[in-house]
C-alpha cells in the first residue's frame, strides 16, 4: 500500500484560501488543488471553518469546486456533524472525514452521524484528560477508537489513526513517543491505517521544512501509512516517494523516475 498524502491546503485559516473563497474565486482554487493532484495527493483536504458564520455555504461551493476540478476524492474537515452530514450529501467520491475523537461531545456526536456511512476515517487519540502523554496511552486509546468504529460498521481498513504529534521544541520525548505510538499501534491492531498532522513536530523551531522531512522518513519507517500534508512541498513530496519506493511499495521505481523526469526530484 502507498502512503496515503491527504493535501492540506485548501483550509481557510490560510489566507489566500479565506479571500479566494470570500470572492468565490474558483481560479484560484482549481488552479491550487489539480496541482495538488498532479503532485500525488490521494486527497484533498476541504476546511471552511475559518469564516464564522460562512462555513455552510462555503463549504458548498468548495465542494462544488473542488470536485469539478480533480479526479480524487475530498477529506471532509469540521468538528460539526450537521456540516458533514450536509457535505457528505454533495461529495461525488468515498470521501474521508475528518474527525472523530475520544472527547464525550466530539464523540457521541460523531458516532451516530458515521454509522451506515461508506467513507474512511479519521480518528484522533484525544479525550477529555486532554493530549497523550505517552506512546502506551495513544495506543490505549487508538484501540478504543477502532472497536468503536469496527462496532458500528467501519471496515478496519478505512480507519486512520491521528496519534497526535506533538512539538518537540517543548519536550524532547515527543518524536520518539510518536513513532514508538505508531509501531505500537500496527502491532496491537494489523491492518489499520495512520495519518498524522505532521509539521506539529516543529511548531517554534527554525528550519522546519528539514526538521519534517527528516520526521515523517522516520515515521514511514515506524509504518505510518499517511500524512495531512502539503503536496506541492518539494522535499516533502520527494520524502515520499523514496521512501515508498526503498519499502518495494513502486514497481520498477516507476513513481520514482516519473517524478525525477518531471523535475519534482531535483
Amino acid at each position: 500500500m502507498k502512503f496515503t498524502v491527504i493535501g492540506e491546503r485548501i483550509n481557510t485559516s490560510r489566507i489566500a484560501v479565506r479571500d479566494a473563497v470570500a470572492a468565490r474565486d474558483a481560479a484560484y482554487i482549481v488552479e491550487d488543488v489539480k496541482r495538488q493532484e498532479a503532485a500525488g495527493a490521494a486527497y484533498i483536504d476541504v476546511n471552511a471553518g475559518a469564516r464564522l458564520g460562512h462555513e455552510t455555504e462555503d463549504m458548498e461551493w468548495l465542494l462544488a469546486t473542488i470536485q469539478s476540478a480533480v479526479s480524487v476524492p475530498v477529506c471532509l474537515d469540521s468538528p460539526d456533524p450537521r456540516l458533514l452530514e450536509l457535505a457528505f450529501a454533495l461529495v461525488s467520491r468515498e470521501p474521508l472525514v475528518n474527525s472523530i475523537s475520544l472527547e464525550r461531545e466530539r464523540y457521541e456526536a460523531m458516532l451516530p452521524f458515521l454509522k451506515g456511512k461508506e467513507c474512511g476515517v479519521i480518528a484522533l487519540c484525544m479525550d477529555d484528560t486532554g493530549l497523550p502523554q505517552s506512546s502506551d496511552q495513544v495506543v490505549e486509546r487508538a484501540i478504543s477508537l477502532a472497536g468503536a468504529l469496527e462496532g458500528i460498521g467501519v471496515p478496519r481498513d478505512k480507519i486512520h489513526i491521528d496519534p497526535l504529534i506533538q512539538p518537540i521544541g517543548t519536550d524532547a520525548t515527543k518524536g520518539y513517543m510518536a513513532l514508538e505510538a505508531v509501531r505500537g499501534i500496527n502491532q496491537q491492531l494489523p491492518g489499520i491505517r495512520t495519518t498524522c498532522g505532521l509539521s506539529n513536530i516543529s511548531f517554534g523551531l527554525p528550519q522546519r521544512k528539514f526538521i519534517n522531512q527528516a520526521f515523517l522518513a522516520l515515521l514511514m519507517g515506524a509504518g505510518l501509512t499517511g500524512a495531512i500534508i502539503d503536496p506541492l512541498d518539494d522535499r516533502m513530496m520527494a520524502t515520499v516517494k523514496t521512501v515508498d519506493m526503498l519499502f518495494g511499495r513502486d514497481e520498477y521505481c516507476a513513481d520514482f523516475l516519473s517524478a525525477v523526469r518531471a523535475g519534482q526530484i531535483v
